[in-house]
């Protein structure tokens, strides 16, 4: 009974560990878990252990891929000659869910944030300098978080991008000030896209 007892503690610990869910939360999870069928739990655990042993970084771009690049990056109907730097997939990821952009990405990993340790060097900046440089990209669209933190980031590509033939725009203020991109609806999306400005 004890050893039951220490898997559902670990399940419970494992849930609570993730980001926004409270014990309440992870106790409920883990019951319900304990409740699916067999079949259901382990085609669960299965789905989870694949994305991690399948999805890396893709090697263009920096999205989640399979293969050497992401089905973005493989898809041939995008707008080649448009690049949306955002900071994470999640903000890619919300852009995509939006529908109404068609070019192509490239993911930073984070923002500039020297309170978290993160600087330029932590990013994926000389990768998207070297994209740019191979030609082809005639605009930039600066994705980052309205913030201090995302105006630094994009400052920072700006100034990287500089005496290269790109245009730089960044995506309209429609979106709220402090606002991450995987919070704002559809429709701020579109009007932020649309509206974007020469950065």
């Amino acid at each position: 009974m004890a050893e039951t007892r220490g898997a559902i503690a670990r399940l419970v610990d494992s849930f609570a560990d993730l980001p926004g869910i409270g014990r309440k939360s992870a106790e409920r999870l883990a019951y319900h878990v304990l409740r699916m069928p067999n079949q259901e739990a382990l085609a669960f655990a299965d789905a989870i252990r694949a994305v991690k042993e399948k999805l890396h970084p893709c090697k263009t771009c920096f999205n989640l891929a399979e293969q050497d690049e992401c089905d973005i990056c493989l898809d041939r109907r995008r707008d080649r000659s448009i690049l949306c730097v955002v900071e994470q997939v999640r903000d890619l990821l919300a852009l995509e869910q939006a529908g109404n952009y068609r070019g192509l990405y490239h993911v930073l990993g984070g923002r500039i944030s020297p309170l978290e340790g993160m600087g330029p060097e932590k990013l994926a900046l000389q990768q998207l300098v070297e994209r740019v440089k191979g030609g082809g990209i005639r605009e930039v669209i600066m994705g980052t978080t309205p913030n201090v933190e995302g105006d630094a980031t994009a400052l920072e590509v700006s100034s990287r991008l500089s005496g290269l033939p790109v245009t730089i725009t960044r995506l309209a203020r429609g979106l709220t000030v402090g606002a991450s991109l995987e919070q704002a609806n559809r429709e701020m999306l579109a009007d932020a896209f649309a509206g974007r400005q020469r950065l």
